[in-house]
């Protein structure tokens, strides 16, 4: 037992001579020698107040849209009809063309070729009673003049043929408005132009006024967007402006028709409109358009910084930094910075807020860096 005492501490001993061994072999190395800096280029956060590019984005409207409404009301029992892809017939819908006085719907005719006929009818009565009344009053006239009749029956008779005669124009009045009625149950292009929308179908009953279709005029149109006060001076009448859309690679051209004379009480903006010629029918209402009206002064300066010195972090998180130089003691170090870019000018980004102007970012090399790397400034 006393020998197994003695092995154990003669291991102790060992393994603390060595472990003191390696201590003072470690003491005897010498210090690693530090990174040198990163050498970087930097540039100064500034203010920026233009020019800048002004751009917007614009909305496709038909030229002029109109809805058609029904001026007699009753059961629609007939929709235009146009052959569809298929070959079949079917009713008149949104895309289809029609020419000025089409029939585009019809209601119930039976109803007004009903009062038509009454109308006829009572109008061949006052014609009769008129034309009794007329023959009674050229008799009542020939017998005044040879004094054969009392003025009180020569007024009673010529009043009976005023009233006849009133009664005729009246019954006329009628029978027209009946006419015009069953006219009117016809519903009929006021314009050519194309179908934007329907709003009936077969078998509804619709009122006068109720509005059956919406058209509009689209061999020209227009593209609207609105602008603030700032650029009202980039903007004149007759000036040609091009438009793009996304839908196709060439530029539409046309001029600017019509500027707001007063802002739009919520945005605060104009509404500016470019009329643009579209015979092939490529612009559809609705589509969005993009325009740049030139250069202008920005209203309020913004802070630019160079847009190589915008990096992103190495986790792929959606978040933009820049590498700011600080001094540290007796030497320059990076430190990261969260910011905000806005709009780019040229070759430069807008910073909208983490930084303030006078600060130094790395223009040049701000990948090779991390957060608190010692960086060497060159020109």
């Amino acid at each position: 037992m006393r020998g197994k005492q003695n092995s154990l501490r003669r291991i102790g001993l060992l393994m603390g001579m060595a472990v003191a061994t390696v201590f003072v072999g470690c003491e005897s190395h010498e210090k690693l020698p530090e990174k040198p800096p990163v050498p970087v280029t930097v540039a100064e956060v500034k203010e920026y107040s233009g020019p800048e590019w002004v751009n917007y984005s614009a909305s496709i409207n038909p030229y002029s849209q109109l809805n058609v409404s029904f001026k007699s009301g009753g059961y629609v029992t007939s929709i235009e009809q146009r052959k569809g892809p298929d070959g079949h017939l079917r009713n008149l819908q949104q895309g289809d063309w029609v020419k000025k006085d089409e029939v585009l719907a019809t209601v119930r005719l039976s109803d007004y070729e009903q009062q038509v006929e009454q109308a006829k009818g009572r109008v061949d009565q006052a014609q009769a009673a008129a034309l009794k009344g007329s023959q009674d009053f050229a008799r009542a006239q020939a017998l005044y003049d040879a004094n054969a009749l009392t003025q009180t029956d020569y007024d009673s008779a010529k009043a009976q043929n005023d009233s006849n005669q009133g009664a005729l124009q009246s019954a006329q009045a009628t029978l027209a408005q009946a006419q015009q009625a069953l006219s009117d149950a016809q519903l009929r292009a006021p314009v050519d132009g194309q179908i934007l929308s329907r709003s009936i179908e077969l078998g509804v009953l619709v009122g006068t006024g109720t509005t059956a279709f919406t058209m509009g005029d689209t061999s020209r149109v227009k593209a609207v967007f609105g602008i603030p006060d700032t650029v009202l001076n980039s903007v004149d009448l007759g000036r040609k402006q091009g438009v793009q859309t996304e839908s196709y690679p060439q530029e539409f051209y046309g001029e600017v028709t019509a500027i707001s004379p007063q802002a739009d009480p919520k945005s605060r903006t104009f509404q500016v409109e470019i009329t643009i010629p579209n015979p092939k029918q490529l612009l559809k209402a609705g589509m969005v358009a993009t325009l740049d009206l030139g250069q202008a002064r920005l209203p309020t300066p913004v802070l630019v910084v160079p847009l190589a010195a915008i990096v992103s972090p190495p986790d792929g998180t959606k978040t933009f930094n820049v590498f700011v130089v600080v001094r540290d003691g007796d030497k320059d170090v990076a430190r990261r910075k969260a910011v905000q870019p806005g709009a780019a000018y040229g070759d430069r980004v807008a910073i909208m807020n983490g930084l303030s102007a006078g600060e130094r970012v790395i223009s040049n090399g701000a990948t090779l860096v991390h957060d608190g790397q010692a960086v060497r400034v060159i020109q």
